[in-house]
């Protein structure tokens, strides 16, 4: 998320209430939403939150893939984040499935 930001400042200073903002927002809810997926009791709820913090992955990458064709990050960066990007993805799969599992298991 500190790398987002990072970026995001380099942009142009008319994108600050557009596509930086949005960028940065959709970064911090994926954080946010694991966190408050974790903190409800029914794991139905966690996988739920699970599913709206990697759709706010999907959307930074689409947001970076915009931003480099705006010329704001170069190929190289976005190449970088989106390696980044792939393996906070196969993580959220796997806390996913995890989740998926404990309710076949408890019968939920």
């Amino acid at each position: 998320m500190a790398e987002i930001y990072n970026l995001c400042k380099k942009f142009p200073s008319q994108e600050s209430y557009g596509l930086t903002n949005q960028i940065q927002r959709a970064a911090v809810s994926i954080p946010s939403n694991i966190a408050e997926g974790m903190g409800r009791f029914s794991i139905k709820e966690r996988v739920h939150f699970i599913e709206i913090s990697y759709g706010s992955l999907m959307e930074v990458m689409c947001q970076l893939e915009v931003a480099e064709l705006l010329h704001y990050i170069t190929s190289e960066q976005l190449a970088i984040e989106e390696k980044s990007i792939t393996e906070i993805a196969k993580m959220l799969i796997g806390l996913r499935r995890t989740m998926e599992d404990k309710m076949i298991n408890n019968n939920v």
